[in-house]
């Protein structure tokens, strides 16, 4: 079962109304994301220690609702699709709280070496190809 990251809406993050600034949500994404294979069991250190990075393909955000300072919001990261060469992943932002929904987006990754080619982590790392198996459940 995956579980949510909880993020506290530090005050850097807001603009002059204390609101988060729109590009914030996008760092939360990665910081979900790092929390989500350290809770799979396998962190992004392990991965880079390998010779495996996992750069952002794409990336996009639905905002919903103003999120302000001192704030603390639930992202709900989702596996959708992986195939041990390309990830994609999706988030849900809500109030910890109220549970109103803040934000969607989702991200879409593929897995390279140092050289920039691409991984296949079946092949290459199936302990990390495993973990990601088991996420998507």
């Amino acid at each position: 079962m995956i579980q949510a990251y909880e993020h506290k809406v530090q005050y850097y993050e807001t603009d002059q109304m204390k609101v988060v600034h729109h590009s914030n949500y996008i760092r939360w994404f990665e910081e979900c994301r790092i929390d989500l294979m350290e809770k799979g069991g396998l962190g992004y250190e392990r991965m880079e220690a390998e010779g495996i990075i996992c750069p952002v393909v794409s990336i996009s955000c639905q905002y919903a609702a103003m999120t302000r300072f001192g704030e603390v919001v639930e992202i709900i990261p989702k596996v959708e699709k992986f195939n041990g060469i390309r990830l994609v992943i999706s988030y849900e932002v809500r109030e910890r709280e109220t549970k109103e929904l803040r934000c969607t987006g989702e991200s879409s990754h593929c897995f390279l070496d140092a050289e920039g080619h691409p991984v296949n982590l079946k092949r290459n790392s199936p302990e990390f190809y495993n973990m990601f198996l088991k996420l998507c459940e």
